[in-house]
């Protein structure tokens, strides 16, 4: 099965060319990559050109939501994985997933790959890092490189299964399988969450208000994340995701990924169209509530 990548990038050229390197190497079929180059003054321009990888470019940047909504109208399938500049693909992500999509009677599902890396690159079983037991801190960490200069990529390819992990609820975000048709359904990222802090949740909510229940994260579709690095730079001017999130659905991003989409539990099969009423999610709508007339009124 041949999927469309879908990869906005911002001047971080040693880090795509790992990135685009990984998914020729370790992927099953060959893959339709359409990258959007965020100004794009690195070199990255000349290095996609040579290796006959189609991309787009703006000379400002657009944000991650504008440059994903950009290099998706590059895409030759109905099958769109957006992703970061900053991730490598492990092997047979795409026979992995493959198998998952050929599950599914309809369009009406969100498939997510699992990351490793360094303790704060995704993975920590839903806990907060400084929670970790030992046992759970050396399972989870499996630092090969914080930095393109610093991947150890045999290192990574000789452990990576041996973190634990499980396909689980909810998502990890990007990596990410949407059909087309739902993509162009929800129009894609919703650019007011530029550059990009608190889109994740926000497609996923535009996603439930549509129907989808199926929100499952792979644990054998792996990918290892350096750690957001577009996201991390000093110049990048900032949003206010989790604001934004409430503000244009009326509950916050906490709330929505625990309670609807149960995250990181167990993977059971779809979720449930109304959220489980129980004491804790009372106490959080009733602080979602006064937080959003709170906004209104200020």
């Amino acid at each position: 099965m041949k999927f469309s990548i879908i990869l906005p990038s911002w001047n971080n050229l040693n880090y795509l060319k790992i990135c685009i390197d990984s998914i020729k190497k370790n992927s099953k079929y060959k893959h339709d990559i359409n990258v959007h180059l965020n100004e794009g003054v690195d070199g990255s321009a000349e290095y996609l050109d040579k290796n006959g990888i189609k991309f787009n470019h703006s000379l400002e940047n657009l944000g991650l939501c504008k440059g994903a909504n950009s290099a998706a109208n590059l895409a030759e399938t109905d099958y769109l994985i957006y992703c970061h500049d900053d991730m490598y693909f492990l092997p047979n992500w795409d026979f992995f997933l493959e198998d998952e999509v050929k599950k599914v009677k309809n369009n009406l599902y969100y498939f997510s790959g699992t990351m490793v890396g360094p303790l704060g690159s995704g993975l920590t079983g839903g806990k907060d890092i400084k929670k970790l037991s030992d046992d759970e801190f050396k399972n989870f960490d499996l630092n090969c490189g914080k930095t393109a200069e610093e991947f150890d990529e045999t290192k990574l390819l000789n452990n990576y299964q041996n973190v634990k992990y499980y396909d689980h609820q909810g998502s990890h975000w990007s990596p990410h399988l949407i059909h087309k048709s739902i993509w162009d359904k929800i129009g894609g990222l919703s650019p007011e969450f530029d550059p990009g802090f608190g889109s994740d949740p926000d497609l996923n909510m535009k996603l439930w208000k549509i129907g989808v229940r199926i929100f499952k994260g792979i644990n054998n579709f792996r990918v290892y994340h350096f750690g957001s690095i577009s996201l991390r730079k000093k110049n990048l001017i900032r949003n206010k995701g989790n604001k934004l999130f409430l503000q244009k659905w009326g509950i916050s991003t906490k709330l929505f990924i625990k309670f609807y989409l149960n995250s990181n539990t167990p993977y059971s099969g779809p979720l449930k169209n109304i959220p489980k009423f129980n004491i804790k999610y009372l106490i959080e709508l009733i602080k979602c509530k006064i937080k959003f007339f709170l906004l209104k009124i200020f």
